[in-house]
């Protein structure tokens, strides 16, 4: 992952090229209904990468990623364990624009999104990435199935570390925090990633 650090003065920059290009894509249709790109928010040095799958409607009108209740919920869990989402994390979504109804994006609109995301991940370049939920599982790595059964697992994807978890507008509808509840299981993944994080920060 040194490969990248003789360009991070130059990041902002680059970051904001990928910005003005998303803002002018129109490779899918989802292109057509949307109020605003929501590119990213959050650190771009950040060792955490978190990737949800697209914006919602607060997303849409203020273009940020996960602004919404979900959002909430994220930057609260994160905390419980001593990440920042503006300052440890930088976050994203496998789709940019908003689908209509918060439909889950179809694998056409994904696939259009991919160099984007491809170019984020390439950039930020970070240690870990969080997949919050299945179909930003599926986005990234191709893998269809319930988050229940992929959720809490490590994976490694090139040269990076991944962990799935519930994603949290799944939490707000299982608000439960009982031993073995949906956020109870989420609360131990995220420990697991900071613990993570850690070891990657602690020195050879």
């Amino acid at each position: 992952m040194s490969a990248l650090q003789p360009q991070l003065p130059e990041l902002p920059e680059a970051l904001d090229q990928l910005a003005a290009a998303c803002d002018g894509c129109r490779r899918c249709g989802l292109a057509a209904s949307r109020t605003h790109v929501v590119v990213s928010r959050g650190n771009p040095r950040a060792r955490l990468m978190v990737i949800g799958e697209g914006p919602g409607a607060q997303e849409d009108e203020q273009g940020q990623p996960f602004v919404g209740r979900s959002g909430q919920l994220l930057d609260r869990m994160l905390e419980s364990v001593g990440i920042d989402s503006n300052r440890d994390a930088y976050v994203c979504n496998i789709v940019k624009c908003r689908p209509p109804e918060n439909r889950k994006p179809t694998a056409l609109e994904m696939a259009a999104c991919r160099p984007w995301l491809d170019q984020q991940i390439q950039l930020v370049d970070p240690g870990v990435i969080l997949l919050a939920g299945a179909t930003a599982v599926e986005g990234l790595l191709g893998i269809k199935g319930g988050i229940t059964k992929l959720r809490g697992q490590w994976r490694q994807w090139e040269g990076r570390w991944l962990m799935p978890i519930f994603h949290p507008s799944y939490l707000l509808r299982n608000a439960s925090r009982e031993r073995g509840s949906p956020k109870w299981l989420t609360w131990q993944d995220l420990q697991d990633v900071q613990r993570r994080l850690a070891q990657l920060a602690a020195p050879l």
